[in-house]
């Protein structure tokens, strides 16, 4: 897996603090995505060891609080994304287990394979479907047109 971006402190991509990893790779090609730039799966830099465990190190940084994980891209839920993205959200529960996940896919839950339901049993919060230009509005949170929906994974027992 490659990634195109990755901030250690960022506010923008979910509540409250956060760390944000952009992946690359997406087959949707949204017309109007802001990102188009991270949907070749071979662009921008190779997600390492080193890279992860940097990611549970700033989730772990008692300096700087932060809420969570975010996930987006590109498509955390591409294909060839999909075994790199499961074994970090698996290190993030089970070395961060006070931190959410929120993962942005254009894929639809009920439209899922089996490898992408299970990195969501992983995730607190998912973004689902493609960014639609003609549903855009700016006023809208954590999603950038209508017909998105963020689905709130966590099941209370």
């Amino acid at each position: 897996m490659n990634y195109h971006q990755y901030f250690p402190v960022d506010v923008i991509n979910g509540p409250g603090t956060r760390v944000t990893l952009f992946v690359s790779g997406c087959e949707h090609q949204c017309r109007g995505c802001y990102n188009q730039s991270t949907w070749d799966p071979r662009s921008g830099h190779e997600f390492s060891q080193m890279m992860e465990d940097q990611i549970i190190a700033d989730l772990n940084d008692t300096r700087i609080k932060r809420r969570g994980l975010s996930l987006s891209g590109g498509d955390p839920l591409f294909p060839a994304n999909l075994d790199s993205i499961l074994s970090l959200v698996k290190r993030v529960k089970q070395q961060c287990p006070d931190k959410d996940i929120w993962l942005w896919s254009g894929y639809k839950l009920d439209q899922m394979s089996l490898k992408q339901l299970q990195v969501l049993d992983y995730v607190d919060v998912l973004v689902d479907g493609k960014f639609e230009q003609d549903l855009a509005d700016p006023s809208l949170k954590w999603r950038g047109s209508s017909n998105q929906i963020i689905h709130d994974l966590v099941q209370i027992d």
